[in-house]
């Protein structure tokens, strides 16, 4: 009985042994398969990547070579656009490099993740593309799509068709005629800024301008575009300017791909303004047109125009004669309160940023150069005074005024590319090239705007350049801050009278001097659509006699 117990516990011993070797068998199995996939995973992973490589070195990125292009060595993957979706430097700064670099070439293969791009360096083919073949770059490229991003569907964004039919109905709103019908809120905001600036100098605090002037801009817009007076010199921290700093931030991923991969938001079907964004200026421009319909408020600015879009499908002519025809056409394309929002919202964005980074740009070049400052101040005096204060009409007789505003365009233009887009193969006749459908299109206007060998000395601020005779003297392509052809911006006269009445009311009556320790060349931020002054820019306002 004892042996019986003694063999049976021997056995289950064996047993409980055999079943440890066991588990140490499928533990050293598992171990073992573990090892085995994560090695095929990782040579799947290398095989891939080189197979990949191998693609973009031999196909993706021989698309120039084969073309007879010449373009620079591309990084693997993101071709040239790393500096671009890092923000390591702004856009404006990144398209001057390459063309700095590579002037000589008259075309230049670019890649922006795996799409080609061309940059156009020389301005018989820029005039090709802007204007002689525009039928075959009509488009910008941009991304835009109503469904997902309402605020997209305006005329700067628009492609084609609807591009061509909003351009239509929009070009009466920026006659000669409206502008000048406008003008009498531009006047007045002036005038809050010129007050602004006797406490300023009263006190002798430097202001930083680009702030000074974002603020004036943000007002004579929000009253044009959506008859809303912020009055942001009393209150600084309103919501259109809160809203205005959070459009503008360096966004240098989101900011890169709207312009060089505008299919990666039509592929997440994901928009590139955040919806606070979207919701705030739809929501404000539809209560604003409401609350004016049932008032029966009629005010002679720009919402005044998008609401008779609105409502009758045209605009009133300056002399306000309408044809019966002219009616019933316009009848069956009337603006939608959603696309009529989205043209007020662009014109909010450019005529806010743009006009106030020109204003900063001009202040600062004119407290380095005190002698350009002083003619201009005579200038604006001497005109001021014989028109009897400032009118219209006395702003359009400020010639010197006209060549210092274009010498600060010409070297700081607030958009620093332009982009187009092939719509229609077309072969660029001076070159051989033929431009592929669907091939993106990059003019270098920053870089070109200070080629040496166009503009001598381009680091001089020199208004002279803009002499009748240097004018024409040059290219009539290589001065483009408004761009150039049928999609020239269409708010360019808005826009040069808004900085003119900002730079008049800043110099009428004070000098303007640089800070101690004022940079002799400014910096712009990255990751930015236009060109901002990194830090903004601070000068000292003193009053003249």
């Amino acid at each position: 009985m004892i042996r019986s117990q003694i063999l049976l516990h021997s056995t289950f011993v064996d047993i409980l042994n055999e079943g440890s070797h066991v588990i140490e068998s499928r533990q050293l199995i598992t171990m073992l398969l573990d090892a085995w996939m994560i090695s095929e995973i990782f040579g799947a992973t290398i095989l891939l990547i080189s197979a990949l490589y191998i693609y973009y070195k031999l196909y993706v990125f021989a698309f120039w070579r084969k073309k007879g292009v010449y373009n620079v060595e591309p990084t693997f993957l993101t071709g040239h656009m790393l500096p671009l979706l890092t923000g390591k430097i702004s856009q404006g700064d990144f398209f001057k490099d390459a063309y700095d670099q590579n002037r000589k070439h008259r075309l230049l293969g670019l890649y922006m993740l795996h799409k080609p791009y061309l940059m156009v360096n020389d301005p018989d083919i820029i005039r090709e593309v802007l204007t002689k073949e525009f039928s075959s770059f009509h488009d910008r490229g941009i991304f835009s799509n109503t469904e997902t991003d309402p605020l997209t569907g305006n005329l700067f964004q628009l492609p084609g068709k609807k591009w061509r039919q909003l351009r239509v109905k929009l070009t009466p709103t920026f006659t000669s005629g409206k502008i000048k019908q406008i003008f009498p809120i531009l006047k007045e905001t002036g005038d809050t800024l010129a007050k602004y600036l006797d406490r300023k100098a009263e006190l002798k605090e430097s202001i930083d301008v680009k702030e000074v002037f974002a603020r004036y801009s943000v007002d004579i817009i929000m009253s044009v575009a959506f008859g809303i007076t912020c009055d942001s010199f009393k209150n600084p921290d309103n919501e259109f300017r809160y809203w205005g700093k959070r459009i503008l931030e360096p966004r240098p991923f989101w900011n890169g791909l709207v312009f060089f991969a505008p299919q990666v938001f039509d592929w997440f079907g994901i928009p590139f303004n955040e919806r606070g964004i979207t919701n705030f200026f739809t929501t404000m421009f539809r209560e604003t047109v409401e609350y004016r319909e049932t008032h029966n408020i009629v005010r002679k600015d720009f919402l005044n125009l998008l609401m008779q879009l609105i409502r009758d499908g045209y605009v009133n002519p300056d002399d306000d004669s309408v044809t019966e025809n002219t009616q019933t056409k316009a009848a069956e394309n009337k603006l939608t309160m959603k696309e009529a929002s989205a043209q007020a919202y662009v014109f909010y964005l450019a005529g806010f940023e743009t006009s106030s980074t020109t204003a900063t740009f001009c202040l600062y070049e004119l407290a380095k150069n005190q002698d350009i400052q002083d003619n201009l101040r005579d200038e604006i005096r001497n005109v001021v005074k014989k028109h009897g204060g400032i009118t219209y009409n006395a702003i359009n007789d400020m010639r010197f005024l006209d060549k210092v505003i274009s010498e600060t365009l010409r070297k700081y233009p607030p958009v620093a590319f332009l982009n187009r887009v092939c719509t229609k193969e077309v072969l660029l006749e001076s070159t051989g090239v033929t431009v592929p459908l669907g091939t993106p299109l990059v003019i270098p206007v920053y870089g070109i705007h200070n080629d040496r060998k166009i503009y001598p000395d381009p680091e001089k601020f020199d208004p002279d350049r803009f002499s009748e005779e240097n004018i024409k003297s040059r290219h009539p392509y290589v001065y483009l801050p408004f761009g150039e052809g049928p999609r020239v911006c269409i708010g360019l006269r808005f826009g040069l009278i808004q900085v003119k009445v900002a730079i008049i009311n800043a110099l009428l009556n004070h000098r303007v001097k640089p800070t101690p320790g004022m940079p002799d060349t400014l910096e712009f931020l990255g990751g930015t659509i236009v060109l901002i002054p990194k830090g903004g820019v601070h000068l000292n306002f003193e009053t003249v006699a």
